[in-house]
């Protein structure tokens, strides 16, 4: 685990210790509030560098902005074709439109539904953890992107 100092209260699956500036300890697993942040880092990279740059950045597993602990991106087009994945590279140029977690849920058709409608929001399914992998219960944020959307998750306790 990566330690490092803030002020305040940690974000770390809602520890909290006293006091105006303490050790926090990394979780092993990443946050809510941290999955939002590395969709919004997604999103700056793809107003300024461009669609390809932002894909090739995304499925690279050597960029650590993109890559952090349990934390990836996956971009789709609104068709349901992965064109990046942080994780699982052989899904890119598949269309998983059809896509179903274990408990039957076509997970990229709800995704769709959210950024296509709100624009944003979380979807619960359940997914393989790039660390141990194993099918484990997942909550994404995901949020509409042009004409694609970019997504992040973490796995519940």
């Amino acid at each position: 685990m990566e330690p490092h100092y803030v002020s305040g209260v940690c974000g770390v699956r809602g520890d909290r210790i006293p006091g105006p500036s303490f050790l926090c300890v990394r979780g092993e697993y990443g946050t809510r509030d941290e999955a939002v942040a590395m969709v919004k880092r997604v999103e700056d990279m793809f107003v300024s560098a461009g669609a390809d740059s932002t894909f090739k950045a995304v499925s690279d597993k050597s960029v650590a902005s993109f890559h952090d602990r349990d934390l990836y991106p996956f971009i789709y087009d609104l068709s349901g074709r992965c064109v990046a994945h942080g994780a699982r590279s052989a899904l890119i140029g598949k269309n998983l439109l059809g896509l179903k977690d274990q408990d039957g849920k076509y997970l990229i058709r709800e995704m769709i539904r959210i950024a296509s409608g709100s624009g944003s929001g979380w979807v619960n399914y359940k997914w393989p953890n790039p660390i141990n992998n194993k099918i484990e219960d997942k909550t994404s944020y995901v949020e509409k992107m042009g004409d694609y959307f970019v997504g992040v998750g973490v796995y519940r306790e």
